[in-house]
């Protein structure tokens, strides 16, 4: 089934204590359809780059079957940077240096073979931004999944609230689950935000896994054991990529289902983490995800036979 993701195609440098990339090709909807494309083939991406952007890399799109006509190229300009300088604790990180460039004045255009898109993943932009998607569409997709920030939760909260409402999914993480809803607990914070409208909801805790609340269900999954993190830039994005290139594979909206996608999002992230960037997730195939699914499977499965 089709997924349409939309987002930043963009350039990143990052340091990190395992040393520096420049420029390096990043931005949410690269990491997300690059994600998705190891579950399915019917990929449609809009975003905005300027004529700096690598015709290499595009390619490199396309033959993962990402259809790249609602991508718009500016001619003359530059597309958008982000410098960033992680702590030892890889959690933490500072931003050095954010150029909008052709980000500053995007406005998303839906080509017409992109409007009856099934799935929906809308990374995170500007809540307007992300609202104009989906009033764009002919029909309702069968799943609208949608990313935010801190930052619009400061800046845009009232149009973050819109938007909320549209949508059947959240992602986000603790910090972003905790000021969205004012609670604590991530618990009540579900039951809050269940409230603003998504039925569906992602809470990701980074190194110590991701929850999925649905109602009154909740479902934890682990993040694999590492013995080394090289660049957790992008990972949140390649979570969102492989939960909803799970989803659109299956078309299966069942809690258990979810459940499923929320370990193929995992192992998708644990997996971009590896190297700088985009490059570990070049170097994929299905042998590869499927044994560090399984790898997932055993961090999670035990028989137990308690007597009371």
């Amino acid at each position: 089934m089709s997924l349409l993701a939309v987002g930043t195609v963009a350039f990143d440098d990052i340091e990190t204590p395992f040393g520096r990339a420049e420029k390096v090709v990043g931005g949410a909807a690269t990491y997300i359809t690059l994600a998705a494309s190891y579950f399915t083939d019917h990929l449609k991406i809009v975003s905005v780059i300027g004529d700096d952007f690598p015709q290499a890399e595009l390619d490199f799109m396309s033959s993962r079957g990402i259809d790249l006509q609602g991508l718009q190229v500016k001619k003359g300009e530059k597309s958008f940077f982000w410098a960033g300088k992680y702590h030892d604790n890889m959690n933490d990180r500072d931003t050095l240096d954010t150029q909008l460039n052709v980000l500053a004045d995007f406005k998303p255009v839906l080509p017409d073979s992109y409007k009856d898109a099934e799935f929906l993943m809308l990374g995170n932009l500007t809540p307007s931004v992300q609202s104009e998607v989906i009033d764009q569409l002919n029909n309702r997709p069968k799943f609208i999944a949608l990313d935010t920030m801190n930052f619009w939760m400061d800046t845009a909260m009232e149009s973050l609230l819109q938007v909320l409402k549209k949508i059947d999914g959240l992602i986000i993480n603790d910090e972003e689950a905790r000021q969205l809803s004012g609670e604590h607990s991530l618990v009540k914070a579900a039951e809050v935000i269940h409230g603003m409208g998504p039925k569906h909801l992602v809470i990701k805790k980074g190194e110590h896994g991701a929850l999925l609340f649905e109602g009154g269900k909740v479902f934890f999954a682990p993040a694999l054991p590492l013995a080394e993190v090289f660049d957790p830039t992008g990972a949140g994005d390649t979570f969102a990529g492989g939960f909803m290139g799970y989803i659109a594979r299956t078309g299966d909206l069942s809690f258990e289902n979810m459940k499923r996608a929320v370990i193929y999002g995992s192992a998708m992230a644990s997996f971009c983490v590896e190297k700088f960037g985009i490059e570990r997730m070049k170097e994929l195939n299905n042998k590869a995800i499927n044994k560090r699914i399984a790898r997932f499977v055993d961090l999670v499965n035990f028989d137990a036979d308690i007597e009371l």
